[in-house]
């Protein structure tokens, strides 16, 4: 008993985490792409740092008092509040560090003060989408509607459902995809982050993007994720809708870097590869959210 106990409450503290650190990418993910704020955060100094997060740990705290990344009522019971913010900072900073690592921005010849600034400057976005992912996302299901929803007569409205809940899965793909990479494409930063992505950071790139989708969509527990499973369509089995959503938010991000003539038919294949696997990171994420919406 004590056992099964324990292991529950494991599971919980690991979908606290997830819960959190989906939050934080939604939330976070646009400012890493912004190279003025990997310039301030390479230049800051110790004590600008310090600033940073003493001012993150008061807004996250107050934020921690409504309702935070855990399934739980807060109170005003300070330790509860403090120790959540503490772990909040923690995994904005974990997030943060691990897209740099991701995008190049961080390597072994980046010096300790330039990368402490760049991971606590970029995590000031994570750090507060995660305090606010529950407010904003958290699960709204109803189970009556669930279990009073019309049945339907027969295979043939079965299959309008399906392509139904398909068109409305890959449209609000598209939609949160579109918005995401609408604002990065036209920005220096993709090419600029291509330039220095070799192919086994694109495969990471590749294997990040659908995770955090997955995540955000099915494990986190934002938005009626319990429908979001049992819902029927063409790809809506987890693991199909995952990989359907990248690739239509590949194909958004493709379609924005050539709209803003960032890309042009000329340009080789490979230029268009990196270059959408690069903004098909944020766009996945917006796409995630697109679902979330729907």
């Amino acid at each position: 008993m004590a056992t099964k106990r324990q292991k529950n409450v494991w599971k919980s503290e690991i979908n606290d985490i997830i819960r959190g650190a989906c939050g934080g990418f939604l939330f976070g993910i646009p400012l890493l792409y912004t190279m003025e704020v990997w310039w301030i955060g390479s230049l800051a100094k110790p004590q600008l740092m310090m600033m940073a997060i003493a001012l993150m740990f008061i807004v996250v705290y107050l934020l921690n008092q409504t309702e935070g990344f855990r399934k739980r009522r807060y109170s005003w019971l300070a330790h509860h509040a403090a120790m959540d913010t503490v772990q909040a900072i923690a995994i904005g900073l974990a997030c943060s560090a691990f897209v740099l690592l991701l995008l190049r921005e961080l390597t072994p010849e980046t010096s300790l003060k330039e990368s402490l600034g760049k991971i606590i400057f970029e995590s000031v976005p994570f750090t507060l989408g995660i305090a606010l992912a529950n407010q904003f996302l958290g699960d709204s299901r109803n189970t009556d509607e669930d279990q009073t929803a019309p049945q339907g007569n027969g295979a043939s409205n079965n299959n309008q459902n399906d392509l139904h809940a398909t068109f409305a899965d890959v449209g609000g793909t598209l939609i949160g995809a579109t918005i995401i990479a609408f604002n990065i494409a036209p920005t220096d930063e993709v090419p600029m982050l291509a330039a220095a992505v070799s192919p086994p950071w694109q495969l990471a790139m590749i294997a990040a993007s659908l995770l955090i989708s997955y995540g955000i969509v099915f494990q986190a527990g934002f938005s009626d994720q319990r429908k979001r499973r049992e819902q029927k369509g063409i790809f809506q089995r987890p693991s199909s809708e995952t990989i359907i959503s990248y690739l239509v938010s590949l194909l958004a991000g493709a379609f924005m870097l050539w709209f803003f003539q960032k890309l042009t038919f000329s340009d080789p294949w490979t230029m268009w590869l990196d270059h959408t696997l690069v903004l098909g990171l944020p766009a996945t994420i917006g796409g995630a959210a697109g679902r979330l919406a729907i």
